[in-house]
């Protein structure tokens, strides 16, 4: 039995992406189908590359993961400190090369200003399978369960500006 306690958190950028109607964007992870979770949606998120900041990751992460630019976002805010998670035991030592026990990450919210036909989750490095707008208080019934707890508390402190 391996102990993953003291292995550290990934370094991350994470955004919640709002229209201007004041839904979030969601994506359903394509790998999610041959996990323990197939109906996993989640904001789009990235580890933060080593000599790169948390708002270049996160700006970064997202037009890898969803074909936006930066040209269609306005960063909104960004989270008064870091959130972490702990992966479940079913992963650890599994996925990230086994370095990490979860991930520590700072939050952008981003106000996405431009027209759905902006967005190609057909991107070199595909993430999602699809991908739709949601209600901000509906999202938390989406996700993960280990992510949940994190997902309350960025709705909680981001709500407001949304």
């Amino acid at each position: 039995m391996n102990d993953f306690t003291n292995l550290p958190y990934r370094p991350c950028a994470g955004i919640m992406l709002a229209d201007t109607n004041g839904k979030v964007f969601v994506g359903q992870r394509i790998d999610a189908k041959d996990s323990n979770y197939p109906d996993a949606w989640q904001m789009p998120q990235g580890g933060i590359d080593d000599g790169e900041d948390s708002e270049t990751a996160a700006v970064r992460e997202l037009e890898e993961e969803t074909g936006i630019t930066v040209n269609h976002v306005q960063i909104i805010a960004r989270s008064a400190e870091e959130y972490y998670y702990d992966l479940p035991d079913e992963l650890l030592g599994k996925i990230w090369k086994g370095k990490y026990r979860g991930q520590r990450q700072s939050w952008f919210l981003m106000r996405f200003s431009g027209s759905d036909s902006d967005i190609d989750i057909a991107t070199e490095h595909p993430e999602f399978s699809q991908w739709k707008w949601t209600s901000p208080s509906g999202l938390p019934d989406l996700i993960v369960p280990f992510k949940k707890d994190l997902y309350k508390a960025i709705l909680k402190e981001f709500a407001p500006l949304i």
